[in-house]
Protein backbone atom coordinates (compact mmCIF):
# COMPACT_ATOMS: atom_id res chain seq x y z
CA UNK A 1 0.00 0.00 0.00
CA UNK A 2 2.94 2.56 0.94
CA UNK A 3 4.32 1.89 -2.53
CA UNK A 4 0.95 2.55 -4.26
CA UNK A 5 0.75 5.93 -2.55
CA UNK A 6 4.52 6.95 -3.18
CA UNK A 7 3.05 6.06 -6.74
CA UNK A 8 0.12 8.28 -6.43
CA UNK A 9 1.75 11.48 -4.68
CA UNK A 10 4.61 11.00 -7.18
CA UNK A 11 1.85 11.27 -10.54
CA UNK A 12 -0.16 13.92 -8.66
CA UNK A 13 2.82 16.62 -8.01
CA UNK A 14 3.75 15.51 -11.70
CA UNK A 15 0.27 16.84 -12.67
CA UNK A 16 0.46 19.84 -10.61
CA UNK A 17 3.71 21.00 -12.02
CA UNK A 18 2.49 20.54 -15.71
CA UNK A 19 -1.29 22.80 -14.70
CA UNK A 20 1.65 25.85 -14.25
CA UNK A 21 2.38 26.05 -18.32
CA UNK A 22 0.84 29.85 -18.88
CA UNK A 23 0.57 31.70 -22.03
CA UNK A 24 4.70 33.22 -22.96
CA UNK A 25 5.92 36.21 -21.52
CA UNK A 26 8.56 38.44 -22.45
CA UNK A 27 12.04 39.59 -20.45
CA UNK A 28 10.28 42.74 -19.74
CA UNK A 29 7.75 40.74 -17.44
CA UNK A 30 4.75 41.29 -19.38
CA UNK A 31 2.70 38.74 -21.75
CA UNK A 32 3.74 38.94 -25.45
CA UNK A 33 0.05 39.61 -26.63
CA UNK A 34 0.10 42.85 -24.51
CA UNK A 35 3.86 44.48 -25.88
CA UNK A 36 2.57 43.81 -29.52
CA UNK A 37 -1.24 44.33 -29.22
CA UNK A 38 -0.65 46.64 -32.64
CA UNK A 39 0.69 43.14 -34.83
CA UNK A 40 -2.95 41.07 -33.85
CA UNK A 41 -4.88 43.76 -35.97
CA UNK A 42 -5.34 43.10 -39.60
CA UNK A 43 -3.75 45.66 -41.97
CA UNK A 44 -5.69 48.22 -43.72
CA UNK A 45 -6.98 47.53 -47.05
CA UNK A 46 -6.29 50.54 -49.35
CA UNK A 47 -9.45 51.56 -50.60
CA UNK A 48 -10.47 52.44 -54.17
CA UNK A 49 -11.53 56.10 -52.94
CA UNK A 50 -12.14 57.43 -49.44
CA UNK A 51 -14.14 60.61 -48.38
CA UNK A 52 -12.32 63.14 -46.43
CA UNK A 53 -13.43 63.13 -42.72
CA UNK A 54 -12.79 66.23 -40.08
CA UNK A 55 -10.04 66.14 -38.62
CA UNK A 56 -8.15 64.17 -41.64
CA UNK A 57 -4.84 65.60 -43.24
CA UNK A 58 -3.55 64.26 -46.64
CA UNK A 59 -0.96 63.15 -44.71
CA UNK A 60 -2.90 60.98 -42.02
CA UNK A 61 -4.47 59.44 -44.89
CA UNK A 62 -1.98 58.19 -46.87
CA UNK A 63 0.06 57.46 -43.30
CA UNK A 64 -3.19 54.95 -42.82
CA UNK A 65 -2.83 53.68 -46.04
CA UNK A 66 1.06 53.25 -46.53
CA UNK A 67 1.18 55.17 -49.66
CA UNK A 68 3.53 58.71 -49.95
CA UNK A 69 1.79 61.23 -49.66
CA UNK A 70 3.06 63.01 -53.02
CA UNK A 71 1.84 59.80 -54.79
CA UNK A 72 -1.78 60.24 -53.29
CA UNK A 73 -1.45 64.34 -54.37
CA UNK A 74 -0.86 63.78 -57.94
CA UNK A 75 -3.23 60.94 -57.84
CA UNK A 76 -6.19 63.54 -57.23
CA UNK A 77 -3.99 66.79 -58.40
CA UNK A 78 -3.74 68.25 -55.33
CA UNK A 79 -0.58 70.79 -54.93
CA UNK A 80 1.36 72.07 -52.20
CA UNK A 81 0.63 72.42 -49.20
CA UNK A 82 -1.52 69.80 -49.93
CA UNK A 83 -5.30 71.25 -48.42
CA UNK A 84 -7.86 68.55 -48.17
CA UNK A 85 -11.74 69.29 -47.79
CA UNK A 86 -14.95 67.41 -45.59
CA UNK A 87 -16.68 65.55 -47.95
CA UNK A 88 -13.46 65.25 -50.79
CA UNK A 89 -13.19 61.91 -52.47
CA UNK A 90 -9.78 61.00 -52.70
CA UNK A 91 -8.83 58.28 -55.09
CA UNK A 92 -6.32 55.81 -54.66
CA UNK A 93 -5.80 54.50 -58.15
CA UNK A 94 -1.65 53.43 -58.71
CA UNK A 95 0.11 56.11 -60.70
CA UNK A 96 2.03 53.98 -62.76
CA UNK A 97 4.98 55.26 -65.99
CA UNK A 98 3.24 54.17 -69.57
CA UNK A 99 4.81 51.61 -71.50
CA UNK A 100 6.24 53.97 -73.33
CA UNK A 101 8.87 55.72 -70.99
CA UNK A 102 11.62 55.22 -72.55
CA UNK A 103 14.34 52.90 -70.68
CA UNK A 104 16.87 55.81 -70.09
CA UNK A 105 14.36 58.46 -68.52
CA UNK A 106 14.01 55.43 -65.86
CA UNK A 107 17.21 55.15 -65.01
CA UNK A 108 17.78 58.82 -64.94
CA UNK A 109 15.03 58.91 -62.42
CA UNK A 110 15.99 56.31 -60.56
CA UNK A 111 19.30 57.84 -59.89
CA UNK A 112 17.69 61.27 -59.11
CA UNK A 113 15.82 59.19 -56.28
CA UNK A 114 18.78 57.65 -54.43
CA UNK A 115 20.46 60.88 -54.54
CA UNK A 116 17.72 62.68 -53.09
CA UNK A 117 17.23 59.89 -50.42
CA UNK A 118 21.45 60.20 -49.72
CA UNK A 119 20.92 63.87 -49.44
CA UNK A 120 18.91 64.03 -47.27
CA UNK A 121 19.58 60.86 -44.87
CA UNK A 122 22.82 62.83 -44.53
CA UNK A 123 21.89 65.98 -43.50
CA UNK A 124 18.67 64.47 -40.52
CA UNK A 125 20.64 63.81 -37.61
CA UNK A 126 17.69 61.94 -35.68
CA UNK A 127 17.72 61.45 -31.70
CA UNK A 128 15.69 59.15 -29.21
CA UNK A 129 11.99 60.66 -28.79
CA UNK A 130 11.71 59.32 -25.58
CA UNK A 131 13.97 57.75 -22.39
CA UNK A 132 12.83 53.89 -21.94
CA UNK A 133 13.55 50.04 -23.04
CA UNK A 134 12.89 49.17 -26.69
CA UNK A 135 9.74 46.16 -25.75
CA UNK A 136 8.66 45.93 -29.39
CA UNK A 137 10.91 45.85 -32.49
CA UNK A 138 10.35 46.84 -36.14
CA UNK A 139 9.14 44.13 -38.55
CA UNK A 140 8.65 44.40 -42.00
CA UNK A 141 6.44 41.71 -42.50
CA UNK A 142 4.21 41.35 -39.23
CA UNK A 143 0.91 43.74 -38.75
CA UNK A 144 0.97 46.46 -36.82
CA UNK A 145 4.88 46.42 -36.40
CA UNK A 146 5.84 49.50 -38.45
CA UNK A 147 8.13 50.63 -35.82
CA UNK A 148 9.20 50.15 -32.27
CA UNK A 149 7.56 50.66 -29.01
CA UNK A 150 9.32 51.96 -25.73
CA UNK A 151 7.99 51.57 -22.67
CA UNK A 152 7.86 54.71 -20.34
CA UNK A 153 6.28 56.52 -17.60
CA UNK A 154 2.90 58.53 -17.47
CA UNK A 155 3.50 62.02 -18.46
CA UNK A 156 7.37 61.62 -19.32
CA UNK A 157 8.56 64.15 -21.83
CA UNK A 158 8.55 62.82 -26.04
CA UNK A 159 10.78 65.06 -27.99
CA UNK A 160 11.09 65.71 -31.94
CA UNK A 161 12.98 63.33 -33.45
CA UNK A 162 14.39 65.65 -35.67
CA UNK A 163 13.61 69.77 -36.87
CA UNK A 164 10.28 69.47 -39.05
CA UNK A 165 6.63 70.48 -39.89
CA UNK A 166 3.88 69.34 -37.59
CA UNK A 167 1.23 67.29 -40.37
CA UNK A 168 -1.19 66.13 -38.47
CA UNK A 169 -2.15 66.48 -34.47
CA UNK A 170 -5.06 64.11 -33.58
CA UNK A 171 -6.53 60.99 -32.93
CA UNK A 172 -8.87 60.06 -36.06
CA UNK A 173 -6.22 57.13 -36.75
CA UNK A 174 -7.28 53.91 -35.10
CA UNK A 175 -5.12 52.28 -32.95
CA UNK A 176 -2.50 54.95 -32.86
CA UNK A 177 -4.31 56.86 -29.90
CA UNK A 178 -3.24 60.49 -30.12
CA UNK A 179 -1.25 60.56 -32.86
CA UNK A 180 1.62 63.17 -33.97
CA UNK A 181 2.71 63.18 -37.59
CA UNK A 182 6.42 65.61 -38.30
CA UNK A 183 7.35 65.97 -42.31
CA UNK A 184 11.37 66.59 -42.15
CA UNK A 185 11.24 66.87 -45.69
CA UNK A 186 9.85 65.51 -48.87
CA UNK A 187 11.06 62.02 -48.14
CA UNK A 188 11.10 61.72 -44.19
CA UNK A 189 8.20 61.73 -41.65
CA UNK A 190 8.17 59.93 -38.03
CA UNK A 191 5.15 59.32 -36.52
CA UNK A 192 4.75 59.48 -32.12
CA UNK A 193 1.51 57.37 -30.87
CA UNK A 194 -0.77 56.23 -27.90
CA UNK A 195 0.43 59.97 -26.41
CA UNK A 196 -1.43 61.34 -23.03
CA UNK A 197 -1.23 64.80 -24.23
CA UNK A 198 0.01 66.48 -27.33
CA UNK A 199 1.47 69.56 -27.03
CA UNK A 200 1.91 71.08 -30.72
CA UNK A 201 -0.51 71.83 -33.56
CA UNK A 202 -0.59 71.17 -37.23
CA UNK A 203 1.35 73.85 -38.97
CA UNK A 204 3.49 74.38 -36.60
CA UNK A 205 7.23 73.90 -36.68
CA UNK A 206 9.60 72.23 -34.33
CA UNK A 207 13.19 71.81 -33.47
CA UNK A 208 15.19 68.85 -32.67
CA UNK A 209 14.83 67.51 -29.10
CA UNK A 210 11.69 69.90 -28.39
CA UNK A 211 8.86 68.77 -25.93
CA UNK A 212 6.37 67.81 -28.50
CA UNK A 213 3.62 65.24 -26.52
CA UNK A 214 3.70 63.09 -23.11
CA UNK A 215 3.84 59.87 -23.17
CA UNK A 216 0.47 57.75 -22.56
CA UNK A 217 -1.38 54.81 -23.47
CA UNK A 218 -4.46 56.14 -25.77
CA UNK A 219 -5.01 53.85 -28.01
CA UNK A 220 -3.00 50.64 -26.46
CA UNK A 221 -2.91 48.87 -23.30
CA UNK A 222 0.20 49.93 -21.47
CA UNK A 223 2.12 53.36 -20.87
CA UNK A 224 4.39 53.21 -24.10
CA UNK A 225 5.20 55.67 -27.17
CA UNK A 226 4.76 53.69 -30.40
CA UNK A 227 7.19 55.61 -33.22
CA UNK A 228 7.75 55.15 -36.92
CA UNK A 229 10.02 56.44 -39.57
CA UNK A 230 9.01 56.76 -42.87
CA UNK A 231 10.89 56.71 -46.32
CA UNK A 232 8.48 58.48 -49.67
CA UNK A 233 5.52 56.78 -47.39
CA UNK A 234 7.00 53.36 -46.32
CA UNK A 235 7.72 52.16 -42.93
CA UNK A 236 11.23 51.83 -42.67
CA UNK A 237 13.30 50.62 -38.99
CA UNK A 238 14.07 53.57 -36.65
CA UNK A 239 16.83 51.61 -35.26
CA UNK A 240 18.88 52.20 -38.56
CA UNK A 241 18.64 56.09 -37.81
CA UNK A 242 18.54 56.30 -33.80
CA UNK A 243 21.83 57.00 -31.90
CA UNK A 244 23.10 53.94 -30.63
CA UNK A 245 22.33 53.59 -26.76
Amino acid sequence: MMRVFLVLLIFMLSACGGSRTVAPVGSQGYKYKTSTSQSKHKAWKTPVSYKVKRGDTLYSISWRYGVDYKTLAKINNIRSPYNIYVGQKLKFKSYTKTAKTSKKKVTTTKKTTQKASTWTNQRLTWRWPTKGKVISSYSKSATGRKGINISGKAGQQIIAAASGKVVYSGNGLPRYGNLLIIKHNDVYLSAYAHNKTLLVKEGQYVKSGQKIATLGRTGTQQNQLHFEIRRNGKPIDPLRFLPKK
